[in-house]
């Protein structure tokens, strides 16, 4: 990188400190999140390239003495430009790694539906497992967590449980965890010991501002009604439940683990807000084209991105070839040691198309 595109890095940061301190930019909350994104990538990539250029400097000074009449100094500056020369090359792959364009959505909160598939009432148990695997790997990353709506099972599974996580960069790390789960074990109502297979679905949206998406009320159709247990039996004596029907694109959302009609009212409105958003996005950008859809599958066990074998204690995740013989860790919440091998996959990958781009 050259000397006058740090300058232009340098220029772009303090433009996004001015836009921080101004009343228009204060008042919208998506802005502040995009330019304190965007300032804290610059401030990395910044740091890296005074980094660069130091080492570059003490390079240079070190290959001018391995040529030293004395012996002892010549030979401990060839040691050192060794240890240097391996900096430089460590400080420039984390350059590259830096100048990768950022996914806009990385900072989002997210909403996570996990939903049971194939195996009936052993994948809606799984998918309860799933919810509190989540819910684990959040309270580690000191995010928080919020329940929108689910629909119990008869032994306390869930067929649905959608649910919002705040904190940094959740985006960032869950949106692997979207397709299909599927779990190996013994289900506790086989008698005869047999290994059952099932799965559950996980979707994994980014969850979109008020601002962001326009909705009109006349679009709109809202429904309330009693809320409902497993097996449909009333568990309130009001009409404190949601339904919000998007008429335009036939989107429906229910809620109903508030009290609060107006409580449910405004978690329905929340999700039906962060799925318009993402067909939004899906529309403008071919290649997330029906993302939703592939996040979630048709619940099948053989759609799988990642399989959960409880006999053998083992993880695998099958986009990458990642086999982990810690399965109770990772059912815990210890999930950065799936995650962290997907994100530099990932990053290979876009580094090989910017490499093919250039070419």
């Amino acid at each position: 990188m050259r000397l006058g595109d740090r300058q232009a890095l340098s220029t772009r940061l303090q433009e996004i400190d001015d836009s921080l301190c101004i009343p228009e930019t204060l008042r919208n909350p998506s802005m502040i999140r995009s330019l304190t994104e965007e300032r804290s990538g610059l401030v990395k990539i910044l740091q890296v390239l005074d980094s660069i250029a130091e080492t570059e400097t003490s390079i240079e000074e070190l290959r001018s003495l391995t040529d030293d009449e004395e012996e002892e100094l010549a030979s401990m500056a060839k040691h050192d430009l060794a240890e240097m020369e391996s900096l430089l090359e460590k400080l420039s792959a984390r350059l590259k790694r830096l100048l990768i364009p950022p996914d806009p959505n990385d900072a989002r909160d997210v909403i996570v539906e996990v939903r049971s598939g194939t195996g009936g009432e052993e994948a809606a148990l799984f998918a309860a497992e799933v919810y509190r695997m989540y819910s684990a790997y959040a309270q580690k990353k000191n995010w928080s967590t919020e329940t929108i709506n689910s629909s119990g099972s008869e032994r306390g599974g869930f067929k649905e449980i959608i649910f919002s996580i705040r904190g940094n960069g959740v985006y960032s790390r869950l949106k692997f965890e979207a397709g299909v789960h599927r779990v190996q074990r013994v289900p506790e109502t086989e008698t005869s010991g047999r290994i059952h297979t099932s799965a559950c679905t996980v979707a994994v949206l980014p969850e979109a501002e008020e601002v962001e998406v326009e909705v009109n009320q006349e679009d709109l159709r809202i429904d309330v009604y009693r809320s409902t247990g497993p097996g449909g039996q009333s568990v309130n004596t009001t009409d404190s439940a949601v339904r919000i029907t998007h008429l335009p694109s036939g989107l429906v959302v229910s809620c109903q683990d508030e009290k609060s009609q107006h409580k449910n009212r405004a978690q329905a409105m929340k999700v039906l807000r962060t799925r318009l958003y993402a067909m939004k996005q899906e529309e403008e950008n071919a290649k997330r084209a029906k993302v939703r859809k592939s996040m979630v599958g048709s619940g099948d066990r053989s759609a799988k991105i990642r399989t959960y074998n409880f006999p053998q204690s083992r993880v695998t995740d099958h986009r990458i070839g990642l086999t982990l013989h810690s399965l109770k860790e990772v059912m815990a919440g210890d999930l950065d040691q799936v995650i962290d091998p997907l994100v530099e996959a990932e990053q290979e990958r876009l580094l090989a198309e910017m490499s093919v781009g250039e070419a």
